[in-house]
């Protein structure tokens, strides 16, 4: 990410690293049973979001980190119920790597409620974050979930519509 990072605009990777930010707390959540002001509080400290393995990532747009958390957060009954309809006949979220559920329940909560993130924006993004993550197979599964649910969400975005 720290690399890509040279030619984007200041706000394309605050919102990158707002992205990677809201996995990092949904993930602390769920490990921690932390609540989500916990885990606010610990970003405006320590800034969550901006450091990875390969370097900084950049300054996160907190506003737009928030919205995520908070969203997916008033939102995952809703979110986890469509993407349990797209991932593989026998499979489920509570399945998933903690990671993974948190990447998908952001990707999915932007395609649903993020109007202003263009679908494959949103796509790109969390293929992006899972690659910091995890393998090209993984990306490749994110890519293809998220696209069914992009397809359902709003489908006259999608190419071939």
């Amino acid at each position: 990410m720290a690399n890509a990072s040279k030619h984007r605009a200041p706000r394309t990777i605050a919102r990158s690293a707002a992205r990677l930010g809201a996995v990092q707390g949904l993930y602390q959540m769920e490990m921690s049973d932390r609540g989500i002001e916990d885990v606010l509080a610990e970003y405006n400290s320590s800034r969550i979001g901006e450091m990875f393995d390969e370097g900084d990532c950049g300054k996160a747009d907190t506003g737009f980190l928030t919205d995520i958390l908070r969203g997916v957060l008033r939102e995952q009954v809703t979110i986890d119920k469509k993407l349990n309809e797209f991932l593989a006949d026998g499979w489920k979220l509570v399945r998933l790597d903690a990671t993974m559920r948190a990447i998908l329940r952001c990707g999915a909560y932007e395609l649903l409620f993020r109007k202003d993130v263009p679908v494959a924006v949103a796509i790109n993004e969390y293929v992006d974050v899972t690659k910091a993550f995890f393998g090209r197979t993984e990306a490749k599964f994110v890519n293809g979930v998220l696209d069914r649910f992009g397809r359902w969400a709003r489908d006259d975005e999608m190419p071939g519509s």
